[in-house]
Parts: structure tokens; C-alpha cells; sequence
């Protein structure tokens, strides 16, 4: 029998250098940031559909969102004007450049909408606020994904292909989650639908990187990150099913449902984040280049 390989790096020194972010910070940046940008998204359908009570609650969870989630950025950068300093130039190679931009352009936006929705006044200017924050909104729930993927880190950019449908799904089930809290049960039909499109959409991305990963897919079901996508999944599909079946007629499943789907949706951005961490730091995921499912190599080394 060849004995099971082992892996050392460099004086017992990890390969690469894993990201200082703060777990908290960060994961929960891409958690509210995708929950404000799909949450416009469907704003502006309730909005189109005449369900009114729906738009206007995803308008100002939508603001609050991302007004939490740059301040989440800014918390972990240190000083406000680290983030002011990003906007000098616009770099279209560097996806925090295209973020922050993004936000800037966003933030007013959402706010314009929720503003106009909440006191009723300049409706015009409120509805091409709500489209222009439904134009930016999926870019904003997104590219944190593209972020990630960038970096060095062997779980996140093995997966910089299924990366970006991850995050789109656990956005939708967040924003869904949220609609089926706030609005009521006659308008909370297309938050049903969301629901259930998300939850598979989440499953068949997840089962994807995975698949392409390799072994580097241990870090998504072993240690904290393990933990946490299993709740995700869990949580996720049956806050689905729950919706699908119990949410047009019974309003406290189709809140309990919201609230479910939201705890998956931040368990999915917590988990991932998580397993990017484990996997820079174990010298068995970049000592040496592992392949993929169709031959290519891991990134290189920091």
C-alpha cells in the first residue's frame, strides 16, 4: 500500500497568504450586498406587477442593505477614506475598482427609490431610481463573487466559473426571504417563485464547484465551512418547499419561510468564506497544483 501523501510547506509556513478580511466584515458585505442588489430586482417587478406594499418594503430593505453593507467595507478597510480613495480612478481589470464604483452609482439610487416610495412624492423620479437600481443590481449582488475568484485562495478561484451563479442564487433567496417577510400573502407570489428558482439554482452551483474543484472541495464540506453550507442547504430547500406549498395561505409559514431563507443565504456567504480561509492555509491545497475536473491548474502562489 503507497501511504496516504503528506504536505509541508516552506519552515511550516502556509504557501500563500491567506486574506486578513474579517469574517465578519466581509462575509457579511457579500451577505447584505447581494441581498440589496436582488432585492431591487424584484422591487422593480413588484412595482410593475402593482403589488405596492411589496415594492415599497424591498425599496427600504434594499437602502438599508447596502447601507450596512458598505459600512461592513469600510469597517474592515479601517479609515472611510480608504474607500474615497478607490474612486479616484476607475479600473476595469480590478473588480474592488468596478465594485466601488458600483456602490457609488447604486447606494443614491436605492436611496432615491425608497425615498419616493416611502413619502410618495416626485413618483417619476422615484420609478427611474427603482430601474436604475434594478439595472445595477445584479451586478452589485455579483461581482463580490468576481472579487473573490481573483485572489490566489484554491476555493475560490477553482470556482471562479460557478462562483458568480452561487452568489446570484443565494441573493435571490435572500431577497425572497425577505419579500415573504415583508409583504403580504396575496402579493407575495413572485417572492414564492424567486424562492423555489434559488433554491435549486444554489444546489446545482454548489454540486458544480464542487465537482470542479476536486479535492480542494474537502474545505467546503469539512471544519466551520462544512458546518454551514450543510445548514445552507438545508434551510434553503426547505424554506422552498415551505413557500411553495404553505406560503400563499398560511401568512406565519411564509414569514417563517422568509427568515429560513435568509439564515440559508448568509450561511452560504459565511460558509464560503470559510472555506476559502481553510484552503490557504493548508499547505495540501497549494504545495503543489491541484487539477480540476478538466485539467486545469490551480492559481499560482502569492
Amino acid at each position: 500500500m503507497v501511504p496516504r501523501a503528506e504536505f509541508a510547506s516552506y519552515y511550516g509556513r502556509p504557501v500563500i497568504k491567506a486574506p486578513s478580511w474579517s469574517a465578519r466584515d466581509i462575509a457579511g458585505y457579500f451577505f447584505l450586498g447581494g441581498l440589496a442588489g436582488a432585492g431591487s430586482v424584484l422591487a422593480a417587478g413588484a412595482q410593475l406587477t402593482g403589488r405596492p406594499t411589496l415594492a415599497t418594503g424591498m425599496k427600504v430593505s434594499s437602502l438599508a442593505a447596502v447601507s450596512l453593507s458598505a459600512a461592513a467595507l469600510i469597517n474592515d478597510l479601517g479609515r472611510p477614506s480608504r474607500f474615497a480613495n478607490m474612486l479616484r480612478v476607475l479600473k476595469p481589470t480590478s473588480p474592488m475598482s468596478v465594485g466601488s464604483w458600483l456602490l457609488s452609482g447604486y447606494g443614491p439610487a436605492a436611496g432615491a427609490a425608497a425615498l419616493s416610495a416611502v413619502t410618495g412624492r416626485l413618483p417619476r423620479a422615484g420609478a427611474a431610481a427603482t430601474a436604475t437600481a434594478a439595472l445595477l443590481g445584479p451586478a452589485v449582488a455579483t461581482y463580490t463573487a468576481v472579487l473573490a475568484a481573483d485572489t490566489a485562495v484554491p476555493a475560490w478561484h477553482g470556482a471562479h466559473r460557478e462562483l458568480p451563479y452561487l452568489f446570484a442564487a443565494s441573493a435571490t433567496a435572500a431577497a425572497a426571504g425577505m419579500a415573504l417577510v415583508l409583504a403580504p400573502a396575496p402579493e407575495n407570489t413572485p417572492a414564492r417563485c424567486a424562492a423555489v428558482l434559488a433554491a435549486a439554482a444554489d444546489a446545482v452551483a454548489t454540486r458544480a464547484a464542487k465537482r470542479r474543484l476536486g479535492m480542494v472541495a474537502e474545505t467546503y464540506r469539512e471544519g466551520r465551512a462544512g458546518r454551514l453550507l450543510r445548514c445552507a442547504e438545508v434551510l434553503t430547500g426547505g424554506a422552498a418547499a415551505t413557500a411553495a406549498l404553505m406560503g400563499r395561505r398560511h401568512r406565519p409559514a411564509a414569514v417563517a419561510a422568509g427568515l429560513a431563507l435568509l439564515a440559508g443565504s448568509a450561511c452560504t456567504r459565511f460558509g464560503i468564506f470559510a472555506a476559502g480561509i481553510a484552503s490557504a492555509e493548508d499547505p495540501a491545497y497549494t504545495v503543489v497544483p491541484q487539477r480540476t475536473a478538466k485539467g486545469a491548474t490551480a492559481p499560482p502562489s502569492e
